[in-house]
């Protein structure tokens, strides 16, 4: 009868977790790499819409009021009518409406942001363990799961505060 050799298992590479089932320390780090990344990003983003929002929110409250000081002009004549005026005010009205999108959105990059940051702490306490201190710092997650329940923007629809 010829023996058979039953095969070693083999070595775990020295990439990964001591613990059985894992994941690997390389996988676990570039995936954290990855939604700090994307987190920053995310930061990035919400300052590049609150300076646009901002920008836009001045120049259309400075046109409001260059368009309002044209009404009171045409007030004090009634024999003039300035229809395209009234209009031109409606549309800086809805304009104004819409650039509440910077708050909705500002909600949104901000919980986002928060809930990388809280996988990207925990995915990093998870593999790698505690930090010099004896203890893992881990972000706060969101704690509900969306901040803002519209998906669309009508005059009138949207609280700010």
């Amino acid at each position: 009868m010829l023996a058979q050799e039953t095969p070693t298992p083999p070595s775990a590479p020295p990439d990964t977790c001591p613990v059985d089932g894992a994941m690997p320390l390389l996988v676990a780090a570039d995936l954290q790499d990855h939604l700090m990344v994307a987190s920053n990003d995310m930061d990035r983003l919400q300052r590049l819409l609150g300076d646009a929002c901002e920008t836009l929110m001045v120049s259309f409250y400075g046109a409001t009021g260059e368009l309002r000081t044209l009404l009171h002009r045409i007030a004090e004549h009634p024999e003039v009518e300035a229809p395209e005026l009234h209009a031109a005010m409606q549309h800086m009205a809805s304009a104004i409406t819409a650039m509440q999108f910077q708050d909705m959105a500002s909600q949104l990059v901000d919980h986002t942001t928060r809930r990388l940051r809280n996988c990207a702490d925990r995915l990093a306490a998870d593999t790698m363990g505690d930090d010099e201190d004896g203890e893992a710092l881990i972000a706060d997650a969101p704690l509900r799961p969306n901040p803002v329940t519209q998906d669309e923007m009508d005059a009138g629809s949207v609280e700010l505060f």
